[in-house]
């Protein structure tokens, strides 16, 4: 098995300048979006970063084809492996097809059909578990174990942030283009690879600009553990709006990084995100899917702290289930 315990070495600026070379017309440089009305809203300047237009639709192709194209050939012929909700499903999916890999992927059988059908329509094999019973890591680990394949994590990987760091490389050369610098960056946070990446490459690059975790109600580990100064794990046995944000803990890489370098936690709840999806499509024509809402959801929530700031918020992903897309828009108050 090619799963050896998680590096805990933390990646630099390098490595996220490494995978951006890597990711060059592979992924897409996504868009910043100015939002008139979120602006107005909080007095400030706001702007969103639509990773939603990402391939597979969210930030979580980056990392795994950073991940993937590292592997040497012998390694890569015995496949990979990973475990996800479903966007890490479709980006280690995606990027294996790219490359010419076998990819397993283990997923929840209760995930959104849309986020499983991408899957397997990448080429991918998904085995289905029951979040309630069953552990997915250990899961992954023996089918890793029996067939040689690697072991492709959701975050607590420094290559897998590395690649998610890529989002705010874009973010400061896209806000450096404008003539401006971001105050606030808003990130939806479930095991951190993509806040602690993003988090690396500002610190670096602008490090006046601070970065906070976005988390829905109810599973809010990251932010109860910012404020603890240790990981604490959520006691949600529940599935929730958030599908993509439902991590118990934090990962032990991304929490290295962001207890250092980031801000503390923010919190929304269920019907702020549904508005926000709401909103994204009405104003800014785009569809986010709810755990990739969750900044938008913020600025409104949290405005008071955010007043006559220029904030970034990411809209990190929209494989929305169309249920969900209905109810949106069916109870907003935008």
């Amino acid at each position: 098995m090619n799963s050896s315990p998680v590096s805990d070495r933390i990646p630099t600026l390098a490595d996220i300048r490494s995978a951006a070379a890597r990711l060059d017309g592979k992924s897409v440089v996504t868009p910043l979006v100015a939002d008139a009305r979120l602006s107005a809203a909080v007095g400030g300047r706001v702007l969103v970063k639509a990773e939603c237009l990402q391939r597979t639709g969210s930030f979580k192709f980056r990392g795994a084809y950073n991940k993937l194209s590292r592997l040497d050939e012998k390694t890569a012929a015995r496949g990979v492996v990973a475990f996800s909700s479903g966007n890490h499903a479709q980006g280690v999916a995606a990027a294996a097809q790219l490359l010419g890999i076998d990819a397993t992927i283990v997923m929840p059988a209760d995930a959104p059909a849309i986020k499983i059908a991408n899957t397997k329509s990448y080429g991918a094999k998904v085995v289905p578990y029951d979040r309630q019973t069953e552990d997915r890591a250990a899961i992954a680990r023996k089918i890793a174990s029996e067939s040689g394949a690697t072991l492709v994590p959701p975050f607590d990987d420094p290559q897998i942030v590395a690649g998610q760091g890529t989002v705010g490389l874009e973010i400061v050369e896209q806000c450096a283009a404008l003539g401006v610098a971001p105050d606030i960056v808003l990130v939806p946070c479930s095991g951190g690879g993509l806040s602690a990446g993003i988090t690396l490459a500002l610190a670096t690059l602008t490090p006046s600009a601070k970065v906070h975790t976005v988390e829905p109600a109810g599973f809010d580990d990251t932010a109860r553990s910012l404020a603890a100064g240790e990981r604490v794990r959520h006691r949600n046995l529940e599935t929730g709006l958030c599908d993509a944000l439902l991590s118990p803990s934090p990962g032990v890489l991304p929490f290295q990084i962001l207890r250092r370098h980031a801000g503390s936690g923010f919190v929304v709840t269920d019907d702020a995100v549904l508005d926000a999806m709401a909103h994204a499509m009405r104003n800014l024509h785009i569809v986010v899917e709810p755990g990739g809402a969750v900044a938008l959801a913020a600025l409104v929530r949290h405005k008071a702290k955010l007043k006559g700031k220029t904030i970034v918020a990411v809209a990190s992903g929209g494989n929305a289930d169309p249920a969900a897309l209905k109810k949106a828009l069916g109870q907003t108050t935008d």
